[in-house]
C-alpha cells in the first residue's frame, strides 16, 4: 500500500532530520514526508507518553530518558575485546528530537583542525571556514554574537551555571597551565570554562523543538511517527521510495527527488545494508539482493569512550548529591515550577577542561568533563544513576581522537533485528595510554592548592590505584561510551568512502546520508552540534544541485 508521493521523504526526525524537514520545507514548493520510528515527543501527543515526554523537556530529565526503554533503541555492543569482553549499551534515541531529546545538551563544535582534516582528505567544502557560517546559522546565543556565534538561528544557547566549588576547579586548573577560555566554540578549544549548553529558559532546546515544532502546520510538510522504515526501493540503481511498518502495516512512501537517511551512525549504515548497499559477499551471505557493493558502509566506527574520576567533598560543601534528596528536592521541583532554574535546569556537565596529552601535539586531545555530584558503584545489570549521601565531584576524561575502529554489520536481512555493533573500543595502543594520562591529569588538578582543601578523599579510582596498568585495568573495567558513535558511511574521495562530500551514496542515485555516519574522522568534542551542522550544510547542497539538475534538463 502507498502513502503518496513527495519530493523529499526523510528518515529519521533526530537532530539531522529536524533540520533538513524545517530547511526544505520552508519555500513551500517541495512535499516532504519526515519519517520517525519513535514516538512525538511533544508532552499531550500521546497520554501513555505524557510522563516521559514531559521529562524529555526538563533538562535534568536525561538522567531518566537516557535509559527509557520507550525512548531509545536499546542498541548494545557485541563483547568488546579491550573491556574484558563486556557488552556495552549503546543508546540511540528512538522518539521526534532523536538523541538531541535525551542527550546531556552539551554544544561543542571541536577543533578547526578537525574540519581542515576533513577537508584535506577529499571534502573539499568541509574545512572549518566552510562550516563556520552553518554553526552560525543554526544558532541564537544568548550570551551575545561575535564572529564566531550567530545570533538568528533556532537553535538556541546558553550557558550553564555552576556551583561554587567548580571555581576552585578552574582555578586549580590554571595553577596547572591551564587557562579560562571564553568559549570552547572558536576553533581552539583550549583550558577551562563553563560549558554551552542546548537550554533555553530552563527547557531542553532538542532539535525537534528548535526546527520541528514551529513549523509543523506547514501544508507541504508531513511528520509521520512510529513508523520504522524497513529498506529504501529501487528502480535499477535509482532510490524512489521506502517500505515502512506502522501498526503492523507495511506501507510504502514514494519520492520523486530524492531519499534522506539521517538515522544516525547505526541506524543509516544498517539501513544501507538492507537496502542492498555494502560489502557483496556479506549482503549475499545474509540472503539481501546486491544493488551496489560498497564494502565501506558500517565500517570505521568511531566513538568517544570515557573513565570517571570522583571525589567525596567536605560536608560543607555544596554539590548535587544533597539536592536530590527529600525534602531538599521538593524545593528545588517549586523553585523549577515557578522560575525555571536550580537542579532541574541543570545539563550533565557544568564545566569542561581541554589539554594536550603531550607537548608534542598541536591541539588539546583530552577533554574533562565536571560535574559537582558523584554516584555510587553501579549494580551488575543496573542502569539507574544512585547519587552518593555525602558531597561529591566527578570528572569524566575522554579521549578526543580515538585510533580504535569498529562497525556495525547487518544480522540478518530481517530489518527489526539489531546490527552486530564491535566498537573495538582501547584496541588501539595510544587509546590505552592516552585514557591512563587522563585519569592522571585529572588527580593533578583535584591537588592543586585552590581545591585540595575541599577534598576529603578519592573514591575513584581509589587513592590505592597508582601503577598505569591498574589505571588501564580501572578504565577498562570502568569505562563506557559518551554516546557518540560517528563514521559508518563516511564521506570522501572517490574510491575510499561511502558518500561523495554532497553526500551522495557512490553507486546509486537519489539517495543521500546526512547524520553523524558521515564524518570522516571524530571531531574532537560532542557530536550534536556538529550534527545539525551537518544538516543544515547538506539542505543547502540539496537545493544547489536541484537547481544545478534543473539547468542541465533538456
Amino acid at each position: 500500500m502507498s502513502t503518496g508521493d513527495y519530493d523529499y521523504i526523510i528518515v529519521g526526525a533526530g537532530s539531522a532530520g529536524c533540520v533538513l524537514a524545517n530547511r526544505l520545507s520552508a519555500d513551500g514548493r517541495h512535499k516532504i514526508l519526515i519519517i520517525e520510528a519513535g514516538g512525538d515527543d511533544r508532552i499531550l501527543s500521546n497520554p501513555k507518553r505524557t510522563v516521559l515526554n514531559s521529562l524529555i523537556h526538563i533538562p535534568v530529565g536525561f538522567a531518566a530518558t537516557l535509559y527509557a526503554k520507550p525512548l531509545n533503541w536499546g542498541y548494545q555492543s557485541e563483547p568488546v575485546p579491550g573491556l574484558g569482553g563486556r557488552i556495552i549499551g549503546m543508546t540511540r534515541g528512538r522518539a521526534v528530537g532523536g538523541s538531541s531529546s535525551i542527550n546531556g545538551m552539551l554544544h561543542v563544535r571541536g577543533l578547526r583542525s578537525d574540519y581542515n582534516a576533513w577537508r584535506d582528505r577529499g571534502c573539499p567544502g568541509w574545512g572549518w571556514e566552510n562550516v563556520l557560517p552553518y554553526f552560525r546559522k543554526a544558532e541564537t546565543q544568548l550570551t551575545g554574537e561575535d564572529e564566531w556565534h550567530g545570533r538568528n538561528g533556532p537553535l538556541r544557547i546558553s550557558r550553564s551555571s555552576t556551583f561554587p566549588i567548580m571555581e576552585e576547579v578552574l582555578n586549580a586548573a590554571e595553577a596547572l597551565g591551564l587557562p579560562r577560555a571564553d568559549t570552547f566554540n572558536d576553533g581552539a578549544q583550549f583550558g577551562g570554562g563553563p560549558t554551552q549548553v542546548t537550554i533555553h529558559k530552563g527547557r531542553r532546546q532538542s532539535a525537534s523543538v528548535a526546527y520541528l515544532h514551529p513549523v509543523l502546520r506547514r501544508k507541504n510538510l508531513t511528520l509521520l511517527t512510529d513508523a520504522q522504515v524497513l529498506r529504501v526501493l529501487f528502480d535499477g540503481k535509482r532510490a524512489r521510495g521506502v517500505e515502512f511498518v506502522k501498526h503492523g502495516r507495511t506501507l510504502e512512501a514514494s519520492a520523486r527527488g530524492e531519499i534522506l537517511l539521517a538515522t544516525g551512525a547505526i541506524g543509516s549504515p544498517h539501513l544501507l545494508q538492507l537496502s542492498g548497499i555494502g560489502d557483496a559477499a556479506r549482503l549475499s551471505a545474509l540472503g539481501v539482493p546486491v544493488i551496489a557493493h560498497a564494502p565501506d558502509v558500517g565500517e570505521h566506527l568511531q566513538d568517544h569512550y570515557y573513565a570517571r574520576a570522583a571525589w567525596r567533598l567536605r560536608r560543607d560543601v555544596a554539590s548535587i548529591n544533597s539536592m536530590v534528596k527529600l525534602p531538599a528536592i521538593l524545593g528545588e521541583v517549586a523553585r523549577y515550577a515557578f522560575a525555571r532554574t536550580g537542579l532541574l535546569a541543570t545539563s550533565a556537565s557544568q564545566i569542561f577542561i581541554y589539554a594536550r596529552s603531550s607537548h608534542e601535539i598541536a591541539d588539546a586531545d583530552i577533554q574533562l568533563s565536571i560535574a559537582p555530584a558523584s554516584t555510587q558503584p553501579a549494580k551488575a545489570g543496573a542502569q539507574r544513576i544512585r547519587p552518593d549521601s555525602e558531597p561529591g565531584m566527578t570528572i569524566a576524561s575522554c579521549h578526543l581522537r580515538p585510533l580504535s575502529r569498529g562497525y556495525v554489520r547487518a544480522r540478518s536481512r530481517n530489518p527489526l533485528e539489531h546490527p552486530v555493533i564491535q566498537p573495538n573500543y582501547l584496541s588501539a595502543s595510544a587509546d590505552q595510554d592516552i585514557h591512563v594520562k587522563d585519569l592522571r591529569l585529572a588527580r593533578q588538578i583535584a591537588a592543586q592548592a585552590p581545591l585540595a582543601p575541599f577534598i576529603v578523599h578519592e573514591n575513584a579510582p581509589g587513592a590505592q590505584i597508582v601503577r598505569d596498568e591498574d589505571l588501564l585495568a580501572y578504565v577498562r573495567a570502568s569505562g563506557g561510551t559518551v554516546y557518540h558513535p560517528v563514521g559508518t558511511a563516511r564521506m570522501g574521495g572517490e574510491g575510499e568512502s561511502v558518500l561523495d562530500p554532497h553526500l551522495r551514496v557512490r553507486g546509486v542515485e537519489s539517495l543521500r546520508v546526512i547524520d553523524a555516519s558521515i564524518m570522516p574522522s571524530l571531531i574532537s568534542g560532542n557530536t550534536n552540534a556538529p550534527t545539525i551542522m551537518i544538516a543544515e550544510k547538506a539542505a543547502d547542497l540539496i537545493r544547489q544541485d536541484s537547481r544545478n539538475d534543473i539547468k542541465r534538463a533538456p
